[in-house]
């Protein structure tokens, strides 16, 4: 499986963007999706996650209600729409692909190579 994660950029404090998450190799829908962030010197963390039909999904505490994660089995890619952007929303946005919806990173099979989301203020 491989996985091609885009979409990051320079935002403005209070702006938007939306990471696409592009999956080739074996069925997408055979996959529960992740997307984790890794903060400048801190370590990486998970932001959210979505299992195999789109039906269950989950977010960090940090994210609710700003960020939104979906998926397209037409196009075998997963989105992260990221909204109402923070400073501290700046890292290297990661996609992952497992088994099930986990926060431990080490539970997932696959990762993309990360794209940057640099928040201004």
């Amino acid at each position: 499986v491989q996985l091609q994660a885009s979409g990051g950029g320079l935002v403005q404090a209070g702006g938007s963007l939306r990471l696409s998450c592009a999956c080739s190799g074996r069925t997408f829908t055979l996959y529960a999706m992740g997307w984790f962030r890794q903060p400048p010197g801190k370590e990486r963390e998970f932001v959210a996650g979505i299992n195999r039909s789109g039906i269950h999904i989950e977010y960090a505490d940090s994210v609710k209600g700003r960020f939104t994660i979906s998926r397209d089995k037409a196009k075998n890619t997963v989105y992260l729409l990221l909204t109402s952007l923070k400073p501290e929303d700046t890292a290297v946005y990661y996609c992952a692909a497992g088994d099930f919806i986990t926060s431990q990173g080490n539970e997932y099979d696959y990762w993309g190579q990360g794209t940057l989301v640099t928040v201004s203020s």
